[in-house]
């Protein structure tokens, strides 16, 4: 039985070496004089990464239990580069190209093949540059772009961003109610900037989020795991959400005529309701108190529910057409801005789960 065992375990050992990406074998913990504790590389990885006698490589013991080796030379090396070719990308696609590049988290991008003098060309690059944070062109010559990304995805925290987004949102928010209480237009009459500001961000973040799955150093120097970068994309698509009925809301105060409503009834009540609670869930990103949550969901749900009721009032209303519409549109857009804020929340507390999670062994009690 011995025997046999021992060819089993040889099979099964040898079925699993390392031999490339991916793969994975068994090896066992030497004991070194008497104190020591070691284990050798695979042939082949120390090959493969140009390992020598005394080369630096960096451990990280990682929550699962886990430990990871990264050759140091590995960490300064790495380099993303994306080639476009508009011979084989059409015009109206090519924009959607560069942002999944820069989303991908490509740290350089070629535009090869641009038609000489071709204003299209030119005018959908400039609006990648317009929408996006951290590239700018450095070479332009015989019909070919190069652009570089001169932001490192681990310099900005992703809480900077988020706090950039919201803070946007919340300041055209307040501007809105603002101009319903008799401020001038002009006020919000960057809409659209604010708008595009958020939408940068998020696509920022969801880069920054790419590159963390991809560099485990990009995620430590976030301080955040990846799973928490998961998550943190998750409350930008929120807020981002959030932003784009802001926008609709103070695109139809630009555009069509403002119907007199009071501050102290619904649609505009739930405007302050909204803030307090969102900001009340700001706060959590780092406190992750869950009475706290739980509290400003419940306030955000009652503000929907009056939302409801006063859209259902607005159908048996005998106002103007006009003016029901803009009504029903606005309330339809804060009972919306309360969903996603109640997601934001959810998400919080998904976060939160999860940082107070522990693991053990099947066989522990």
């Amino acid at each position: 039985m011995n025997i046999i065992g021992n060819i089993y375990r040889s099979i099964y050992i040898g079925a699993f070496m390392a031999e490339g990406v991916g793969g994975y074998e068994v090896r066992k913990v030497q004991l070194t004089g008497g104190a020591t504790y070691t284990i050798s590389l695979p042939k082949s990885w120390v090959i493969e990464n140009s390992i020598q006698a005394k080369n630096p490589l960096r451990i990280d013991w990682r929550p699962s239990g886990a430990l990871r080796i990264t050759p140091l030379n590995m960490i300064e090396n790495k380099y993303q580069r994306a080639i476009l070719s508009c011979e084989e990308i059409q015009i109206g696609s090519l924009h959607d190209h560069l942002m999944g590049a820069y989303i991908s988290g490509a740290d350089e991008i070629l535009i090869t093949n641009i038609e000489t003098n071709s204003k299209k060309y030119q005018s959908e690059i400039r609006r990648f540059l317009k929408n996006t944070r951290g590239f700018e062109i450095i070479d332009e010559e015989n019909n070919s772009m190069r652009m570089v990304c001169l932001l490192n995805s681990g310099e900005m925290p992703l809480y900077a961003s988020l706090n950039r987004m919201y803070s946007q949102l919340v300041s055209l928010m307040r501007d809105i109610l603002s101009v319903f209480d008799g401020e001038g237009k002009e006020l919000i009459e960057d809409v659209a900037e604010r708008e595009a500001d958020v939408d940068a961000m998020l696509y920022l973040v969801e880069r920054q989020v790419r590159v963390a799955l991809d560099s485990h150093l990009v995620a430590s120097s976030l301080k955040v795991s990846r799973h928490q970068a998961l998550e943190y994309s998750n409350l930008a698509r929120s807020l981002e959400r959030m932003m784009d009925h802001a926008f609709q809301i103070g695109t139809n105060l630009l555009e069509f005529e403002m119907p007199k409503l009071a501050h102290t009834t619904a649609p505009l009540n739930a405007i302050p309701q909204w803030l307090d609670a969102l900001k009340e869930l700001m706060i959590n990103i780092r406190t992750k108190e869950s009475s706290r949550i739980e509290a400003a969901r419940n306030q955000l749900k009652e503000a929907q529910k009056l939302l409801e009721a006063h859209e259902e009032i607005l159908m048996r209303s005998d106002k103007k057409a006009a003016t029901i519409l803009f009504e029903f549109k606005l309330s339809e857009s804060l009972r919306r801005q309360c969903a996603y804020a109640r997601d934001f929340g959810e998400i919080l507390l998904n976060l939160k789960v999860n940082d107070e999670m522990f693991s053990r062994r099947v066989n522990e009690e």
